[in-house]
């Protein structure tokens, strides 16, 4: 064996543990934590007090995620071949009919939509953004309008709103190819999801479910899929804490095998909504340990985060705080604040404003007037401290 090969091979065999040890020391870093890699960009850690969002990067991943990078990184394989292996393990673990992992919940949207449009139709996929011959009508509640139609509509949906059941029945016609629901807001629309799966069973339409950030609590997963849903999302770089461009679309075993010609690598219209090997492994490695953390005990680290900053407030003169709970999506304790503008003559916006400006910056909700809404969910270490000092500073 020559002295090249040699160190290629004890480098190799090295690799899983100085990833192990890098993640597992970088799962203790937070935004006060210098990196050479930011700073030598010019961009400055921020501390999250939003949450799971894609503008502030998502969810920090764990070790065992980066780990499972790491190590598909290393090899060639056939990637239409991991597609359906890691899909298939996914959908066993989440109890659903079939499963694909996509790049992002917005790329499982389009992906989905083209798979319920050409019905696993080769001549009718290829198409796509076309029309003749295609059931092409989205019909979807107004108040489900997200701005993610465009997903739906680069693969050449035309979007349908209603309101009523009587509307949404009355709109289902030979163009139809699928209802939409946006399952953050069950609440605010007329038909439930229920009668909303019901209607589309009797009448023969696919109906799909975008339920991004609504992975908590866990039993979330498989409850859509339970409920009768063709099609399901859930982000992968969110409550699942897997890679930031990762998602799962899982439904119908019929429209799973209809979505994957519709990605890439086959050169469908969603050809540039690539999913890598480190994306597929991320992803499943990510989904394995959701399952098995200790959710209790997280809930119990958020709600001591909570009651953290709201007792740096308490005292300070207008203002009122309040644990809170959002509805469906992010369904987790927040802190939410509250004070008369006028009175303390600082805006919410003001206040996020200088929150933004400090060191570290901090990033929160400004949902109202003389409101701020916290999330500690995404928060390490001791941040959540510096949070309530710097709110105690700006509004004390």
């Amino acid at each position: 064996m020559t002295p090249t090969r040699r160190r290629i091979l004890k480098a190799t065999a090295l690799a899983p543990a100085a990833a192990a040890a890098a993640t597992s020391k970088s799962s203790n870093l937070t935004a006060t934590s210098p990196s050479s890699l930011y700073a030598s960009l010019g961009v400055k850690p921020v501390i999250n007090g939003v949450g799971v969002v894609t503008v502030l990067g998502g969810s920090i991943m764990p070790p065992e995620v980066v780990q499972a990078m790491e190590e598909a990184s290393r090899y060639f394989i056939p990637l239409p071949e991991l597609e359906k292996k890691v899909g298939a393990r996914i959908a066993e673990l989440l109890k659903a009919p079939a499963a694909m992992v996509t790049c992002g919940a917005a790329s499982a949207i389009s992906v989905g939509t083209a798979a319920c449009f050409s019905q696993g139709d080769p001549v009718k996929l290829r198409r796509l953004p076309g029309r003749e011959g295609i059931r092409y009508e989205v019909i979807q509640q107004k108040t489900h309008h997200s701005g993610y139609e465009h997903q739906m509509e680069c693969v050449g949906a035309k979007i349908i709103t209603v309101e009523t059941r009587q509307e949404l029945e009355a709109a289902i016609n030979d163009r139809t190819g699928m209802l939409f629901f946006l399952n953050k807001a069950e609440n605010h629309g007329q038909v439930k999801a229920e009668d909303f799966i019901k209607i589309g069973k009797a009448r023969g339409i696919p109906t799909m479910n975008d339920c991004a950030s609504d992975a908590v609590p866990m039993d979330r997963l498989f409850k859509y899929t339970a409920m009768g849903f063709d099609l399901v999302i859930f982000s992968g770089g969110k409550a699942l804490r897997g890679p930031q461009a990762s998602g799962i679309l899982m439904g119908r075993k019929d429209l799973i095998e209809a979505s994957y010609p519709a990605m890439s690598p086959f050169g469908g219209i969603g050809r540039g909504m690539k999913v890598g090997k480190e994306e597929l492994c991320g992803l499943l490695a990510a989904v394995e340990r959701y399952l098995k953390v200790d959710h209790a005990a997280e809930w119990k680290l958020l709600e001591s985060r909570v009651s953290s900053i709201r007792s740096a407030l308490k005292g300070v003169k207008g203002v009122q705080t309040e644990r809170h709970i959002p509805e469906i999506a992010n369904e987790l304790p927040h802190v939410t604040i509250e004070w008369d503008e006028a009175a303390k003559s600082i805006t919410a916006q003001q206040v996020a404003e200088k929150l933004q400006a400090g060191d570290p910056p901090i990033h929160i909700h400004k949902p109202g007037k003389g409101k701020l809404l916290i999330s500690v969910w995404m928060m390490r270490g001791e941040e959540h401290v510096i949070v309530g000092k710097r709110l105690k500073e700006i509004l004390g």
